[in-house]
Order: C-alpha cells, then sequence, then structure tokens
C-alpha cells in the first residue's frame, strides 16, 4: 500500500489581508471619489438652475412693477373719462 504522507497547509492571514485589504481600500476610495465627483456635479447643475430661477424671478417683480405703473396711468385715464361723461351727461 502506498503511504500518503499528510502535510499540513498553513494560511498566511497577514498575507491574505494585504492581498485583499488593499485592493479593497482602493476600491473604495476610487468609488468614493468618482461618487463625490457626481454629487459635486448635481450641485453645480443645481446652483445654475437656481440662478436661472432666481433670474426669472427677478424679471418678474420688474414687468410686475412696470405693469402696476401701466394700470396706474389706465386708472388715472379712465378716472378722468368718467369724470367727462358725468359732466356732459
Amino acid at each position: 500500500m502506498i503511504a500518503l504522507a499528510s502535510t499540513t497547509h498553513t494560511v498566511n492571514v497577514t498575507a491574505v489581508v494585504i492581498s485583499v485589504g488593499i485592493p479593497f481600500v482602493i476600491c473604495a476610495a476610487i468609488a468614493v471619489i468618482v461618487w463625490a465627483y457626481f454629487n459635486l456635479q448635481a450641485h453645480r447643475a443645481d446652483a445654475v438652475a437656481m440662478a436661472e430661477y432666481r433670474k426669472l424671478a427677478q424679471d418678474a417683480v420688474a414687468n410686475q412693477q412696470e405693469l402696476r405703473t401701466e394700470i396706474a396711468k389706465l386708472t388715472t385715464k379712465v378716472e378722468a373719462v368718467e369724470q367727462l361723461m358725468r359732466d356732459v351727461g
């Protein structure tokens, strides 16, 4: 019969931790950097949109002021026409 030699293999835990841990940390760092970059781009897009909305709101307020001025002028003219009609009638 052939005798089987028993060999014991020990696993070097330090080598496993280093060979698995370092690539894991590098991949995690890359993932965080990519996530932060796209998050920054989203915030930049939001800032641009908010600036456009702010300008739109300022334009709307300016247009509203112009409309109020025009309405005030028209109100004065209508009152003058009504007074004229009362005087004639």
